[in-house]
């Protein structure tokens, strides 16, 4: 740098005030316009699905020297925002992000920027963006009719905030795989709570008060499920002597596995990997031009919590 005068630096300190500049620290590494920095904003990390998901981002990044910022918004848009308008600040490469709704401003507020955005998990019909998601909708339909196979006709599905545009997939793959088994749809089994331990274990207390109680337990995440479990161990009820019980998601790997849940099964890591090389074509300013969205396939495996009536 060149020598600045005393008088040429005061009156630049001045300007700075009046305008609340806020210095760029990122300087040096701005010499090349980039800071090789992305952001990672998931919804909650201690969901072992969020911690797989970054263990795919990362290893898709790090082969290309980039460093990942994690984020966690709680599902609250206001931390979500906040959360890009710093990241923008901070002159952030790129940003992989779940958004809480499917409200176009947070996105749109990125692509203004001209950064690259990629969305993750959940995807947004009205706004121009590349997103990688799962088949929510496909699996939650093949889970259900599966538990209708085994002869179940009251099952019980316990949904995250129908906000979110996973929870919205699943209960139509619910309500798809009902009617096209000519079963009618009862509103008392459909129930909705966010994507944690404790609106499962309320839901559950809820919806087994139905009469006729369901058959058949289907929890919208893993959370969820958890809750569900907790409930229906303090009730006495036992799993599937007593009652079917299936999620989207598998549990954490920490949980004895008993019952192993039937389950419908995402690939986290894929999601994270395929997400953050998306996102690195993008920067590297490469691919095609159209917007894509890649709906990764889900697995249903079959294990010891459902049995046939």
């Amino acid at each position: 740098a060149g020598y600045v005068g005393d008088e040429t630096r005061i009156r630049v300190e001045q300007a700075i005030a009046e305008l609340q500049y806020i210095p760029n620290t990122l300087s040096q590494s701005l010499r090349f316009k980039k800071t090789n920095t992305i952001a990672l904003i998931v919804s909650d990390i201690t969901n072992p699905f969020w911690t797989t998901v970054t263990r795919g981002v990362e290893d898709a990044t790090s082969e290309h020297g980039l460093s990942v910022i994690l984020c966690n918004t709680d599902e609250k848009q206001d931390k979500l925002e906040n959360y890009v308008n710093l990241l923008l600040q901070r002159q952030t490469d790129g940003f992989l992000l779940v958004p809480i709704n499917s409200n176009p401003g947070v996105v749109e507020r990125i692509k203004t920027r001209n950064v690259p955005v990629v969305v993750l998990d959940r995807s947004m019909p009205d706004v121009e963006v590349d997103v990688v998601r799962s088949d929510s909708e496909g699996g939650s339909y093949e889970l259900v009719n599966y538990l209708i196979s085994l002869g179940h006709r009251r099952i019980a599905m316990l949904s995250g905030p129908p906000v979110i545009a996973t929870s919205r997939q699943r209960v139509i793959g619910y309500q798809h795989a009902l009617q096209a088994n000519g079963m009618p749809l009862d509103e008392n089994l459909m129930l909705y709570g966010e994507f944690k331990q404790e609106a499962g274990y309320r839901m559950l207390k809820q919806v087994i008060q139905t009469a006729p109680p369901p058959t058949a337990i289907y929890a919208g995440n893993n959370l969820i499920a958890l809750g569900a479990l907790k409930a229906l161990y303090e009730m006495g009820l036992r799993i599937p002597e007593d009652i079917s019980v299936v999620t989207f998601d598998d549990l954490p790997f920490f949980l004895p596995p008993n019952p192993f849940l039937t389950l419908a099964a995402q690939s986290p890591y894929e999601l994270g990997k395929q997400a953050a090389q998306k996102l690195i074509t993008r920067l590297a300013g490469q691919g095609s031009s159209e917007y894509q969205e890649i709906v990764l396939p889900v697995e249903i495996i079959i294990r010891q919590s459902t049995r046939s009536l």
